[in-house]
């Protein structure tokens, strides 16, 4: 029991830490003390570790995301005008 309640409180703990650990935020490091302790406690927590990969995935498709590039204004107003004459009829 004592062991079970123990790997709940080192989950939680870890739980709160997961994502400063991986974003590296500068305004929130980890010390290089709970950086160890997180990462042992990962290699041993298959639930801990899935939700590390899970934030992995979002920062990842975030990213993508973000680096994409949108269409330029011109490319989306010639759209927008060949679209309209087609619904009027004007191009076949």
């Amino acid at each position: 029991m004592i062991q079970s309640v123990r790997t709940m409180l080192t989950c939680h703990w870890a739980a709160r830490r997961i994502q400063r650990y991986l974003d590296s935020d500068p305004a929130a490091l980890l010390d290089q003390n709970e950086i160890r302790r997180l990462e042992a406690h990962l290699a041993e927590c298959e639930k801990c570790s899935a939700a590390a990969a899970e934030y992995r995935q979002i920062n990842t498709a975030l990213s993508r995301w973000a680096a994409r590039r949108m269409p330029q204004k011109d490319s989306v107003a010639h759209m927008r005008r060949v679209v309209d004459r087609l619904v009027r009829g004007d191009i076949q």
